[in-house]
Protein backbone atom coordinates (compact mmCIF):
# COMPACT_ATOMS: atom_id res chain seq x y z
CA UNK A 1 0.00 0.00 0.00
CA UNK A 2 1.37 3.40 -0.95
CA UNK A 3 0.36 5.73 1.87
CA UNK A 4 1.69 8.77 0.02
CA UNK A 5 -0.75 8.67 -2.88
CA UNK A 6 -3.53 11.27 -2.94
CA UNK A 7 -6.27 12.43 -5.25
CA UNK A 8 -6.57 16.04 -6.36
CA UNK A 9 -9.92 17.77 -5.96
CA UNK A 10 -10.83 19.66 -9.16
CA UNK A 11 -10.89 23.42 -8.67
CA UNK A 12 -14.57 23.63 -9.60
CA UNK A 13 -15.45 20.92 -7.09
CA UNK A 14 -13.42 22.65 -4.37
CA UNK A 15 -15.21 25.93 -5.04
CA UNK A 16 -18.60 24.21 -4.96
CA UNK A 17 -17.80 22.58 -1.61
CA UNK A 18 -16.59 25.88 -0.20
CA UNK A 19 -19.76 27.65 -1.34
CA UNK A 20 -21.90 24.96 0.28
CA UNK A 21 -19.92 25.21 3.51
CA UNK A 22 -20.23 28.99 3.66
CA UNK A 23 -23.94 28.78 2.96
CA UNK A 24 -24.54 26.16 5.65
CA UNK A 25 -22.54 28.10 8.22
CA UNK A 26 -24.27 31.36 7.31
CA UNK A 27 -27.73 29.81 7.66
CA UNK A 28 -26.99 28.91 11.28
CA UNK A 29 -24.91 31.92 12.35
CA UNK A 30 -27.45 32.61 15.11
CA UNK A 31 -26.18 29.45 16.85
CA UNK A 32 -23.07 31.31 17.98
CA UNK A 33 -24.15 33.71 20.74
CA UNK A 34 -21.58 35.47 22.89
CA UNK A 35 -20.85 34.54 26.50
CA UNK A 36 -18.74 35.89 29.36
CA UNK A 37 -16.44 33.74 31.51
CA UNK A 38 -14.83 35.06 34.69
CA UNK A 39 -11.98 32.86 36.01
CA UNK A 40 -11.28 35.20 38.93
CA UNK A 41 -14.54 34.20 40.62
CA UNK A 42 -13.23 30.70 41.33
CA UNK A 43 -9.66 31.67 42.23
CA UNK A 44 -8.03 31.34 38.80
CA UNK A 45 -5.37 33.90 37.89
CA UNK A 46 -7.22 35.64 35.07
CA UNK A 47 -9.90 38.22 34.37
CA UNK A 48 -13.33 38.12 32.75
CA UNK A 49 -13.59 37.96 28.97
CA UNK A 50 -16.39 37.83 26.42
CA UNK A 51 -16.27 35.48 23.43
CA UNK A 52 -18.44 33.40 21.12
CA UNK A 53 -15.90 30.67 20.40
CA UNK A 54 -13.20 28.81 22.33
CA UNK A 55 -10.26 27.50 20.32
CA UNK A 56 -8.85 24.17 21.47
CA UNK A 57 -5.91 21.90 20.71
CA UNK A 58 -6.82 18.22 20.54
CA UNK A 59 -4.69 15.46 22.09
CA UNK A 60 -6.56 12.18 21.70
CA UNK A 61 -6.18 8.45 21.15
CA UNK A 62 -8.55 6.46 18.93
CA UNK A 63 -8.57 2.68 19.33
CA UNK A 64 -10.27 0.29 16.91
CA UNK A 65 -12.58 -2.46 18.14
CA UNK A 66 -14.44 -5.35 16.51
CA UNK A 67 -16.94 -4.86 13.68
CA UNK A 68 -16.03 -1.21 13.07
CA UNK A 69 -16.39 -0.10 16.68
CA UNK A 70 -13.96 2.47 18.13
CA UNK A 71 -13.25 4.32 21.36
CA UNK A 72 -11.67 7.74 21.84
CA UNK A 73 -10.19 9.45 24.90
CA UNK A 74 -8.32 12.70 25.21
CA UNK A 75 -7.82 16.27 26.29
CA UNK A 76 -8.81 19.52 24.61
CA UNK A 77 -6.54 22.33 25.75
CA UNK A 78 -8.15 25.78 25.39
CA UNK A 79 -5.65 27.88 23.45
CA UNK A 80 -7.61 31.08 22.89
CA UNK A 81 -10.98 32.76 22.41
CA UNK A 82 -12.70 34.51 19.54
CA UNK A 83 -15.46 37.09 19.23
CA UNK A 84 -17.13 37.99 15.94
CA UNK A 85 -14.45 36.21 13.95
CA UNK A 86 -11.51 37.98 15.62
CA UNK A 87 -9.40 37.12 18.63
CA UNK A 88 -10.87 38.00 22.03
CA UNK A 89 -8.62 39.28 24.81
CA UNK A 90 -8.52 36.67 27.57
CA UNK A 91 -6.01 38.07 30.05
CA UNK A 92 -4.13 35.39 31.96
CA UNK A 93 -5.20 32.45 29.79
CA UNK A 94 -2.29 30.01 29.39
CA UNK A 95 0.02 32.27 31.40
CA UNK A 96 -1.64 32.56 34.82
CA UNK A 97 -4.25 29.83 34.40
CA UNK A 98 -5.53 27.29 31.91
CA UNK A 99 -8.70 25.52 30.79
CA UNK A 100 -9.08 22.05 29.34
CA UNK A 101 -11.68 19.43 28.55
CA UNK A 102 -11.20 15.75 29.35
CA UNK A 103 -13.43 13.45 27.31
CA UNK A 104 -14.18 9.83 26.47
CA UNK A 105 -16.41 8.44 23.75
CA UNK A 106 -17.33 5.45 21.65
CA UNK A 107 -18.83 4.92 18.22
CA UNK A 108 -18.88 2.83 15.08
CA UNK A 109 -18.06 3.28 11.42
CA UNK A 110 -20.89 3.32 8.91
CA UNK A 111 -18.90 3.52 5.66
CA UNK A 112 -15.34 2.64 4.64
CA UNK A 113 -12.76 0.42 6.28
CA UNK A 114 -9.27 1.76 5.48
CA UNK A 115 -8.84 5.53 6.08
CA UNK A 116 -5.54 5.58 4.15
CA UNK A 117 -7.16 4.48 0.87
CA UNK A 118 -10.67 5.92 0.98
CA UNK A 119 -12.99 8.12 3.03
CA UNK A 120 -14.65 6.71 6.12
CA UNK A 121 -17.72 7.88 8.00
CA UNK A 122 -18.87 7.03 11.49
CA UNK A 123 -21.31 7.84 14.26
CA UNK A 124 -20.63 8.65 17.89
CA UNK A 125 -22.77 6.48 20.15
CA UNK A 126 -21.65 8.05 23.43
CA UNK A 127 -19.46 10.92 24.59
CA UNK A 128 -18.91 12.39 28.06
CA UNK A 129 -16.72 15.31 29.10
CA UNK A 130 -15.67 17.55 31.97
CA UNK A 131 -14.34 21.10 31.63
CA UNK A 132 -11.54 21.94 34.10
CA UNK A 133 -9.69 25.07 35.17
CA UNK A 134 -6.27 25.19 36.84
CA UNK A 135 -3.71 27.76 37.92
CA UNK A 136 -0.25 27.95 36.38
CA UNK A 137 0.77 26.40 33.08
CA UNK A 138 0.68 22.82 31.84
CA UNK A 139 1.61 20.62 28.92
CA UNK A 140 -0.44 18.01 27.10
CA UNK A 141 0.82 14.91 25.32
CA UNK A 142 0.96 11.12 25.58
CA UNK A 143 2.40 8.62 28.01
CA UNK A 144 4.51 5.57 27.13
CA UNK A 145 1.35 3.64 26.29
CA UNK A 146 0.18 6.29 23.79
CA UNK A 147 -2.61 7.44 26.08
CA UNK A 148 -3.30 11.19 26.48
CA UNK A 149 -1.91 12.90 29.57
CA UNK A 150 -1.46 16.36 31.10
CA UNK A 151 0.81 17.91 33.71
CA UNK A 152 -1.97 20.22 34.99
CA UNK A 153 -2.36 20.05 38.77
CA UNK A 154 -5.02 21.26 41.17
CA UNK A 155 -7.69 21.22 38.47
CA UNK A 156 -11.19 22.45 39.35
CA UNK A 157 -14.20 20.88 37.64
CA UNK A 158 -16.32 23.61 36.04
CA UNK A 159 -18.83 21.89 33.77
CA UNK A 160 -19.79 18.50 32.41
CA UNK A 161 -22.09 16.95 29.86
CA UNK A 162 -22.76 14.21 27.37
CA UNK A 163 -23.65 13.64 23.76
CA UNK A 164 -27.05 14.73 22.50
CA UNK A 165 -28.19 11.49 20.80
CA UNK A 166 -27.89 11.46 17.04
CA UNK A 167 -25.63 14.54 16.76
CA UNK A 168 -22.12 13.05 16.75
CA UNK A 169 -20.29 12.23 13.52
CA UNK A 170 -16.71 11.40 12.54
CA UNK A 171 -15.02 11.29 9.13
CA UNK A 172 -11.58 10.61 7.70
CA UNK A 173 -10.17 11.63 4.32
CA UNK A 174 -7.06 10.07 2.72
CA UNK A 175 -4.22 12.57 2.80
CA UNK A 176 -0.46 12.13 2.52
CA UNK A 177 1.17 10.70 4.50
CA UNK A 178 -1.88 9.11 6.24
CA UNK A 179 -5.37 10.61 6.55
CA UNK A 180 -7.16 13.64 7.99
CA UNK A 181 -9.83 12.98 10.65
CA UNK A 182 -12.63 15.35 11.64
CA UNK A 183 -15.57 15.23 14.04
CA UNK A 184 -18.63 17.18 15.13
CA UNK A 185 -20.93 16.75 18.13
CA UNK A 186 -23.58 18.54 20.15
CA UNK A 187 -23.24 18.09 23.92
CA UNK A 188 -25.33 18.92 26.93
CA UNK A 189 -23.70 21.49 29.20
CA UNK A 190 -24.16 21.67 32.99
CA UNK A 191 -22.12 24.50 34.50
CA UNK A 192 -23.42 24.16 38.05
CA UNK A 193 -19.97 23.26 39.40
CA UNK A 194 -18.42 26.40 37.90
CA UNK A 195 -20.93 28.77 39.44
CA UNK A 196 -20.02 32.41 38.80
CA UNK A 197 -17.28 31.37 36.35
CA UNK A 198 -20.09 31.27 33.80
CA UNK A 199 -20.88 34.96 34.27
CA UNK A 200 -23.22 35.67 31.35
CA UNK A 201 -25.84 34.92 30.20
CA UNK A 202 -27.56 34.03 33.44
CA UNK A 203 -28.74 31.31 33.44
CA UNK A 204 -25.88 30.11 31.27
CA UNK A 205 -26.41 28.21 28.05
CA UNK A 206 -27.10 24.49 28.24
CA UNK A 207 -25.49 23.05 25.11
CA UNK A 208 -22.05 23.03 23.51
CA UNK A 209 -21.31 22.65 19.81
CA UNK A 210 -17.94 21.08 19.11
CA UNK A 211 -16.15 20.84 15.77
CA UNK A 212 -12.72 19.40 14.98
CA UNK A 213 -10.68 19.32 11.79
CA UNK A 214 -7.20 17.79 11.76
CA UNK A 215 -4.45 17.43 9.18
CA UNK A 216 -2.63 14.19 8.42
CA UNK A 217 0.57 15.65 9.90
CA UNK A 218 -1.15 15.60 13.31
CA UNK A 219 -1.97 11.87 13.03
CA UNK A 220 0.33 9.03 14.15
CA UNK A 221 -0.44 5.33 13.76
CA UNK A 222 -0.18 3.18 16.89
CA UNK A 223 -0.96 -0.45 17.59
CA UNK A 224 -4.72 -0.79 17.24
CA UNK A 225 -5.49 2.78 16.18
CA UNK A 226 -4.02 6.26 15.97
CA UNK A 227 -3.32 9.42 17.96
CA UNK A 228 -4.04 13.07 17.19
CA UNK A 229 -1.51 15.58 18.49
CA UNK A 230 -2.31 19.31 18.56
CA UNK A 231 -5.36 18.92 16.36
CA UNK A 232 -7.57 21.93 15.74
CA UNK A 233 -11.04 22.48 17.11
CA UNK A 234 -13.60 24.84 18.59
CA UNK A 235 -16.27 24.88 21.28
CA UNK A 236 -19.32 27.16 21.19
CA UNK A 237 -21.96 27.36 23.91
CA UNK A 238 -25.61 27.84 23.11
CA UNK A 239 -29.10 27.09 24.34
CA UNK A 240 -31.24 24.18 23.23
CA UNK A 241 -33.11 26.58 20.92
CA UNK A 242 -32.90 26.57 17.90
CA UNK A 243 -33.47 22.89 17.24
CA UNK A 244 -30.49 20.49 17.06
CA UNK A 245 -30.84 20.42 13.28
CA UNK A 246 -29.56 24.01 13.19
CA UNK A 247 -26.42 23.02 15.10
CA UNK A 248 -25.89 20.09 12.77
CA UNK A 249 -26.19 22.52 9.84
CA UNK A 250 -23.51 24.77 11.30
CA UNK A 251 -21.25 21.82 12.09
CA UNK A 252 -21.63 20.55 8.54
CA UNK A 253 -20.74 23.96 7.14
CA UNK A 254 -17.66 24.33 9.33
CA UNK A 255 -16.54 20.81 8.46
CA UNK A 256 -16.82 21.45 4.71
CA UNK A 257 -14.91 24.74 4.96
CA UNK A 258 -12.16 23.11 7.04
CA UNK A 259 -11.93 20.19 4.58
CA UNK A 260 -11.58 22.46 1.54
CA UNK A 261 -9.05 24.69 3.30
CA UNK A 262 -6.97 21.66 4.28
CA UNK A 263 -6.99 20.31 0.74
CA UNK A 264 -6.02 23.70 -0.72
CA UNK A 265 -3.08 24.02 1.65
CA UNK A 266 -1.88 20.51 0.93
CA UNK A 267 -2.31 20.78 -2.85
CA UNK A 268 -0.05 23.86 -2.90
CA UNK A 269 2.82 21.87 -1.42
Amino acid sequence: MNLKCRTQLPAVFRQTLLSIGLALASLSASALPSFTLDPSTIGLAGSAFTADNLLVSNFSTVLNGPAGAFTETGYLSVTGAQLGGGMAMAAGLNTGYGLYVQFAGAGHTTFGTDPTTGPTFGTLDSLTYTLYGYNGTATFGFDAGNMPMTTATGAIALASGMLVPGTGSVTTTPSAPLFAPSANAILTMDGTAGGAFFASPNPFMNQALTSFSNTSSQVSLINGGFTIRQGGGSINFSSAVPEPESYALLAAGLAVIAFVSTRRSRDRR
